[in-house]
């Protein structure tokens, strides 16, 4: 079963994430260990290893980012533990250029902007993800997915930045 089957929702990039997380709080009340306190050993081990199929299939289904890389494994590329180079060098240039302006930033309304800009891009390329997804372009859409996880590590240089502006 995988994680969409287990949610009982349709395997597509665009979901309702309160629906999400109606289902799993639901699921999460029946799968509980506790309820199966009483049980046999393998009972309580299933209860255990059902919970834990559980709370990674949400974890999984809740990111965009991850939800369409498990989309992308489904349809049989996995990206997980890939080494592949992105070979966008316009794209190369601006994620030099990313981490040249994070240098930069030194007080929070340069921090403000900076979130800011690169939340706007991450969202236009995240509907490029999901546009190439619905297409079934899945190559289109692992370099897309593989651009994502360059601009959300900048967004974590980001967050640490923002540690050294704060603090």
């Amino acid at each position: 079963m995988n994680h969409f089957e287990l949610f009982d929702m349709p395997a597509a990039f665009s979901l309702d994430a309160a629906e999400l997380q109606q289902r799993y709080r639901k699921l999460q009340q029946t799968l509980h260990p506790d309820r199966f306190a009483t049980g046999s050993e393998r009972e309580k081990l299933r209860a255990v290893q059902r919970t834990a199929q559980l709370n990674d299939a949400y974890q999984t289904l809740r990111s965009p980012l991850t939800r369409a890389e498990y989309l992308l494994e489904l349809r049989g590329i996995d990206l997980a533990h890939e080494q592949t180079t992105l070979q966008d060098p316009d794209f190369l240039m601006a994620q030099m250029e990313w981490r040249e302006r994070i240098e930069e930033v030194t007080d929070l309304e340069a921090l403000d902007n900076a979130y800011k800009d690169l939340q706007e891009q991450m969202n236009a390329l995240q509907g490029e993800l999901e546009q190439h997804l619905e297409a079934n372009a899945n190559e289109e859409a692992a370099i897309a997915i593989r651009k994502l996880k360059f601009m959300h590590k900048l967004h974590h240089e980001l967050e640490q930045t923002e540690e050294q502006i704060r603090y």
